[in-house]
């Protein structure tokens, strides 16, 4: 359940409403939901998150709250959105936690503009490897948008919203299948679905993941980073997890046993106290250093 404190917020951004969630005081975490998800994926730690930081969790375009421009949903748009909210904001600097399509996200991000980010933490993070979940997959064919209306029905929707508010009202508690339910839910309206597909067809090809940024990770080795994922993932195998793990210098990794593609929403007491722990023992990347130290090792691959 989201608290009133984190209530949706909303800032034009070029025009275009983007929502978001913010609560608490101190170091900023900015939460970046993952494909097809929203601000809410993280309502299960904020509030113990916002006990000690100051807690931002966006809405991407084209989810949740936000308005679903037209164009570009590539990774780089994301960030640089991402970006241009922190400056609206006010807010300087920030630990990076992604999720999903969201690790690609905050991974770009880091890359992108390294002179904000203090930390980086990736969960069940895409961008590190081909495979992914066929189903996905299968979304980035041509013709998926004359498909997807008779696959995601509005009836369906209000159906498995009653089933699910029934099985809450009776005490059953099944997270990773809420997760995906939500998700499947957002679908169901025309302006999310085609954002989806953008998204979609942006990082996924029929073979699998199209963006990987595996030969730039070594770039981020000035980057305090944190590796969160579970064993039992459909969605992106957690071999991705510790092939990151390998070719990041310094990096932590932790794997959850028995969890799916949402560490944060499937066991929130271990994840929260996981990061925390992880933002305590570490400190934030030098910004002129992290900035210039990535120029260099970037002049070097050339």
């Amino acid at each position: 359940m989201m608290t009133s404190e984190f209530d949706l917020k909303h800032v034009s951004l070029h025009g275009h409403d983007l929502a978001y969630r913010r609560a608490g005081r101190g170091p900023t975490l900015l939460l970046i939901h993952g494909m097809a998800g929203s601000s809410r994926a993280w309502r299960a730690v904020m509030p113990e998150l916002a006990d000690r930081y100051d807690v931002i969790a966006p809405d991407l375009p084209g989810h949740g709250q936000s308005e679903s421009p037209g164009g570009d949903y590539s990774l780089g748009n994301l960030s640089a959105t991402l970006r241009d909210l922190l400056v609206v904001i006010g807010v300087e600097r920030a630990t990076i936690v992604g999720q999903s399509l969201g690790g690609g996200v905050a991974m770009q991000f880091v890359y992108q503009h390294p002179e904000l980010a203090e930390r980086l933490v990736l969960v069940g993070s895409g961008g590190l490897g081909r495979e992914v979940s066929w189903m996905i997959r299968a979304l980035s064919l041509p013709g998926a948008e004359y498909v997807a209306p008779a696959i995601f029905p509005g009836f369906v929707r209000d159906a498995g919203n009653r089933v699910a508010d029934f099985a809450q009202r009776i005490g059953v508690r099944a997270p990773r299948l809420a997760e995906m339910w939500d998700a499947y839910a957002s679908l169901t309206t025309p302006e999310h679905r085609t954002a989806f597909l953008r998204t979609v067809r942006a990082v996924i090809e029929p073979g699998g993941q199209a963006v990987s940024a595996s030969d730039r990770l070594y770039l981020a080795a000035t980057m305090p980073t944190l590796i969160v994922w579970g064993d039992a993932d459909s969605i992106i195998p957690v071999s991705h997890a510790h092939e990151a793990h390998a070719a990041m210098a310094g990096s932590r990794l932790e794997i959850f046993p028995g969890v799916g593609h949402f560490p944060h929403a499937e066991d929130p007491e271990r994840f929260a106290g996981v990061l925390l722990d992880f933002l305590a023992t570490t400190d934030p990347a030098v910004n002129r250093d992290t900035a210039s130290e990535l120029q260099r090792r970037s002049h070097q691959a050339v």
